[in-house]
């Protein structure tokens, strides 16, 4: 009787000394993939980053093969696929859903081939100052009229403007693989065409939107029908104006 009596009291304490359950979270946070522009890296979203995880984000900022912190093992057969499917990777084995992907510049072209991919693991496309190619199309064949002359700065398969110079302290702009400009994009996947996006075009101070290198991506985008938002300051807003950067892309949540 003593024994039966001091199992049930041992399991009545085991009952009220389990700890409660926790809490269902109501949300998940959102979360945002960032990839940079040409001659760039992931380090172009530095400062932006952690204002945004301030506000509950999940900021990840890759670089892309031979570019940022990888430029080292650059090769002038890195192509636009090589880019495209980095990102894809990264998105799947980081086990990533319901991703707001965010291409800069020369970053569109990457996204854009990465939705056609992956649309199930995409949440929303943000086109910042960026290409917004279609099927077929390459960085040669969109650029606008009278844009610098790329060939004029290609060498041994790279891309380097007079700014890319080496005695420059890090982070820096590299060299960039010329065969990611070339390289037409293939787009197949009708269901990347449903995902949600949104265009922001930067715009220097005292200029018109319709002197902007990047006005005929945004009236691309307009004609889609996505909300195209006007921002002052430079080509590198993320960079050179990362509160105002982070404020946007906040509301975008």
């Amino acid at each position: 009787m003593k024994s039966r009596l001091l199992l049930v009291l041992l399991g009545f304490a085991c009952v009220v000394l389990l700890p409660a359950a926790e809490p269902t979270t109501a949300a998940h946070p959102p979360v945002l993939v960032s990839v940079h522009g040409a001659w760039a890296g992931g380090w172009q979203m530095k400062k932006v980053a952690p204002l945004l995880e301030a506000k509950g984000w999940l900021v990840y900022r890759p670089s892309l093969p031979g570019l940022g912190e990888h430029f080292h093992t650059a090769r002038a057969d890195i192509g636009l696929a090589t880019h495209i499917d980095d990102i894809v990777n990264f998105i799947l084995f980081e086990n990533l859903h319901d991703v707001i992907l965010l291409g800069h510049s020369y970053g569109g072209m990457v996204i854009t081939g990465v939705a056609d991919r992956i649309p199930e693991r995409i949440r929303r496309l943000v086109y910042l100052d960026a290409f917004v190619p279609e099927n077929g199309e390459s960085v040669m064949t969109i650029r606008r009229t009278g844009a610098p002359e790329i060939e004029k700065m290609a060498k041994d398969g790279f891309v380097i403007p007079g700014w890319v110079k080496p005695d420059k302290p890090f982070p820096k702009d590299v060299p960039h693989p010329l065969k990611t400009f070339t390289d037409p994009i293939v787009l197949k996947n009708p269901a990347a065409a449903k995902i949600p996006a949104t265009y922001i075009l930067t715009v220097d101070k005292g200029k018109q939107p319709e002197d902007d290198d990047f006005f005929a991506a945004a009236e691309r985008a307009r004609a889609r029908g996505w909300p195209v938002i006007i921002m002052e300051g430079d080509h590198v807003v993320n960079w050179r104006q990362p509160e105002a950067t982070a404020e946007l892309l906040n509301g975008l949540r």
